[in-house]
């Protein structure tokens, strides 16, 4: 099958989001991004945490909805269905969990506009193309058969069994800071769930989801998003193991970074 879809604007996107790819993968080996525990309030401006991840996550709302709603096929069953999926993820990733951090109170803004900027043009992206992709079905795929079709039902499951992961080890780690008292101690050593096996099993979840929607959509949109989430994550995964460990003497041997068993 031609990776093209014969739509110009659509075709060029997709090639700038692999290009894109390309350098998160690359870049990824050398540095992290500056947010979480690895921010650098020192450089540059910086935000508050709950606004840089609203704003850095809402594009891919806005602008999904908006191309999404162009397209000749977006009241029809598979691309609804497609649309709620992603509308599920990005509920929570651009609304639920920016909302729900909590900040140790009176703590210097820690989420750095280049993260901001870079973020916007990935949600950005990422809404495009798959709103486009899903209500204008370019590859005349998305019948009502697909619903039933084994790519979409393995990837569904896969989607779905990420997205429990990765929504149970953030109410995990975000419970760690007590809402009464969210001060008393900023970091501390995760237990329970996927944190019985890996250091970021949050990061793991992540990336099961966008392998389960590259699958369950058989788009290369799907694996741009994947590609881009990888080259971000996967480097994070192992510095944030290893700051574990240099942080907690008692941090628990048996843990992996990032496959459980494995690595």
């Amino acid at each position: 099958m031609d990776w093209y879809t014969g739509n110009t604007t659509y075709d060029t996107v997709l090639a700038i989001g692999f290009g894109f790819a390309a350098f998160v993968l690359i870049g990824g080996m050398f540095a992290q991004s500056p947010y979480g525990r690895f921010a650098i309030t020192k450089v540059g401006f910086n935000l508050n945490p709950k606004l840089g991840w609203w704003l850095m996550e809402i594009p891919a709302t806005v602008v999904f909805a908006l191309f999404y709603l162009t397209g000749p096929d977006r009241f029809e069953p598979v691309p609804l269905i497609l649309a709620a999926i992603w509308l599920l993820h990005y509920g929570n990733r651009g609304w639920f969990f920016p909302l729900s951090i909590r900040q140790v109170p009176g703590k210097r803004g820690s989420f750095n506009v280049s993260v901001l900027a870079a973020g916007m043009f990935v949600t950005t992206l990422h809404g495009y193309l798959n709103g486009a992709f899903f209500s204008h079905d370019y590859k005349n795929q998305y019948g009502t058969a697909w619903l039933t079709d084994p790519r979409f039902l393995i990837g569904l499951a896969i989607y779905l069994a990420g997205f429990a992961l990765l929504v149970s080890s953030e109410s995990i780690v975000r419970n760690l800071r007590d809402k009464d008292d969210p001060g008393a101690t900023e970091y501390r050593i995760p237990f329970g769930g996927g944190f019985r096996f890996v250091s970021s099993p949050a990061y793991l979840g992540e990336l099961i989801a966008w392998a389960g929607f590259a699958l369950l959509t058989w788009s290369l949109a799907g694996v741009v998003i994947f590609l881009i989430t990888a080259g971000n994550l996967v480097p994070r995964a192992f510095a944030t193991h290893r700051w574990y460990r240099e942080k907690f003497a008692d941090y628990p041997a048996e843990r992996k970074a990032l496959i459980p068993g494995v690595i």
